[in-house]
Parts: structure tokens; C-alpha cells; sequence
């Protein structure tokens, strides 16, 4: 059974009578000012893709490793990673991407589902960790996850980081620790560069891993033109460092916002903010009929609130938007 995600605009639409073209996203997390794409020549969409055509380069370069596999997003690596070893003890974040706990158990794995202050002690062969989480926003430091992975490779066992959400801050990335042998990091051009539709993803490991991975998912895994964009997206160095000051200044202001309404946020990162309330559901209903879509989640309560869409003008009229209809809300 499919799991459920944000940005199910379309869906939203059709259940609420609301033109799609009406709608403020804010249920994805993803960067709404992503890398400006430019026109893609015509000879890149009759080319089949080529390993050597400068993404790893960029990538490698971007990451500060030595060691990667360029993947149709992170999420064919959550996929594809639970295949790689026989059913074993799994521990995971008990509130996080979910799709990392279907992926290992759809497989066989023995899962179990931790606190975010006991999973650093957990007792397991693979220890899966989002970082900074999803959708709490809690990180880890670097010197915690490396203590853990210390541990769990010293008796064949794998750590597993998905900072899909970690480009804003590549201060605390394990990327430049990698390759190392246990340590497997994913990363993902869906959410700071906002190039979720091209699905590109990178899986830095050991060899051996990446090896495995290549010959399981097969050649060709990332279309040519999302190669093109992807790799210019990672050598746009000036873009990175404006873009990590503007969302900084963007995810405070939406902490503001929704304190300001006494929606106090649990948690969150620069890219959206994770507010824990009882009527989650309530408000969320409420925003919902206000063409305003959140991404609300059952256990705990919770809302997640990404960034409001646009630039300029347009970006100044989202963010009066979601402060009208937070107005409105009744809790």
C-alpha cells in the first residue's frame, strides 16, 4: 500500500472544489524559490544518459566526497537498501519518513520504531536516522552520529543518514566523512535546490554498497535533461550561499507567523516548521477550505508548515495569504 506524502494539490482540488491553480502548497517542505532552471538545448532530450557527463564531478565536488552513485532520488535508495542485507534488526525514528520503515519491513527486516532521545543507544544491526528529522526538525551533531557509527561498523552493522533536508546547513552533514565502511548518507536535489520533479539523489558509501546498488537498479536510472539541470544546480556555488540566507530569514519569519497566532512550533528547519496541537486536524481542515494546504499527520497530532510559494510580489502576497487565514482559524 502506498504510503502518503505532501503536495497532493490535485487531489485537494477535486475534494474541495478549489481550481489548483488557486492553491498555496505548503505541505512539502519543498524550497518554493528553488535553482532557476534555464532552457535545456534540444540535442540533451535525444541523448541517453552518460555516466560521465559531469553530475558526479558536480556532485562529488558539492559533497566533499570521493565516493557516490548518483540515484532517481533518495527515495530509490530507501527502497533499494533493505535488499542488500538479510533480514536483520532494524531501528528508525518512530516519528519520521515513513517510507524508510515500509521499505525495510516490506523486505523482511525486524523494525522497531524508537524515541528520538533513545536512538542513538538503539540495539540494532542498522540504524536509520533522518537528519535534521522529518518532520520534527530535530538534528543530531556530527560527533554523536560518528560515535554511533563507530559502533554499529565495528560489528558489521550499517548506519543509514537521510539529510535530505541538510543542504541549508552543510556544517552538520556526515558527507565529507564518507566513503566509510557502514556509512551510508543520502542526499536529495528535491528540497533546498527544489528540483523535486527531476528526482535526483546520491547515495555516498563504500564501494562495495554502491556497487551493489548499480547493478540492482540498472543503467540509465536518471533521465538525461534532470542530469543536465542537476549538475548545473551543484556547481551554482553564489546561488547555494544566497539561498541558504534567504530561507534562514524565511523559516524564522514562518516561526514568527505562527507564533504570532498560538500556533507554537514543536519543531522545524529553515524549510518548514512542525507545529504539535491537538486540533491538528481541525486546523487543518479549516486552512484546507481556504485553498491552503498543510501536511497533517495522526501520530502524534501534528501539522507540518512548509515555506509560502513565489518571489517578489508573489511572494509577498503568500505570506499575506497563510497570515489572513491563520487569522481565521478557530482552535
Amino acid at each position: 500500500m502506498a504510503l502518503e506524502h505532501g503536495g497532493r494539490v490535485r487531489a485537494a482540488a477535486q475534494r474541495y472544489g478549489i481550481a489548483e491553480d488557486c492553491w498555496l502548497d505548503l505541505s512539502t517542505g519543498i524550497n518554493p524559490d528553488g535553482w532557476p532552471v534555464p532552457a535545456i538545448p534540444g540535442e540533451i532530450w535525444q541523448q541517453l544518459p552518460q555516466d560521465d557527463d559531469g553530475l558526479a564531478d558536480a556532485a562529488r565536488n558539492y559533497y566533499g566526497t570521493a565516493r557516490l552513485l548518483p540515484v532517481a532520488g533518495s527515495q530509490a535508495a530507501i527502497q533499494a537498501l533493505p535488499r542488500l542485507r538479510t533480514p536483520c534488526r532494524v531501528a528508525l525514528l518512530a516519528t519520521s519518513y515513513a517510507e524508510h520503515a515500509h521499505a525495510w519491513q516490506q523486505h523482511g527486516h525486524q523494525v522497531r520504531c524508537v524515541a528520538e532521545t533513545e536512538i542513538l543507544q538503539a540495539d540494532a544491526q542498522v540504524v536509520v536516522i533522518v537528519n535534521p528529522n522529518n518532520p520534527t526538525g530535530k538534528r543530531y551533531s556530527v560527533a554523536e552520529l560518528l560515535e554511533l557509527h563507530e559502533r554499529l561498523a565495528a560489528r558489521g552493522g550499517w548506519l543509514v543518514v537521510d539529510e535530505a533536508f541538510m543542504d541549508a546547513t552543510p556544517e552538520h552533514s556526515l558527507a565529507p566523512f564518507c566513503p566509510r565502511a557502514g556509512l551510508i548518507v543520502l542526499r536529495s536535489l528535491g528540497k533546498f535546490f527544489g528540483l523535486a520533479g527531476a528526482r535526483v539523489g546520491f547515495v555516498l558509501t563504500q564501494d562495495s554498497v554502491l556497487q551493489s546498488l548499480a547493478e540492482m537498479l540498472g543503467p540509465w536510472t536518471i533521465a538525461a535533461p534532470a542530469r543536465y539541470v542537476a549538475t548545473l544546480a551543484l556547481r551554482d556555488t553564489d546561488w547555494q550561499q544566497a539561498s541558504r540566507s534567504t530561507l534562514q530569514v524565511a523559516g524564522l519569519r514562518l516561526y514568527e507567523l505562527l507564533m504570532r497566532y498560538g500556533l507554537q512550533p514543536t519543531g522545524g528547519s529553515s524549510l518548514f516548521q512542525w507545529v504539535c496541537c491537538d486540533d491538528a486536524a481541525s486546523i487543518h481542515e479549516q486552512l484546507v477550505r481556504q485553498g491552503i494546504l498543510t501536511r497533517l499527520f495522526d501520530a502524534p497530532a501534528s501539522l507540518r508548515f512548509g515555506l509560502p510559494c513565489g518571489e517578489g510580489e508573489r511572494s509577498e502576497g503568500a505570506w499575506a495569504r497563510l497570515d489572513a487565514a491563520l487569522g481565521k482559524i478557530k482552535q
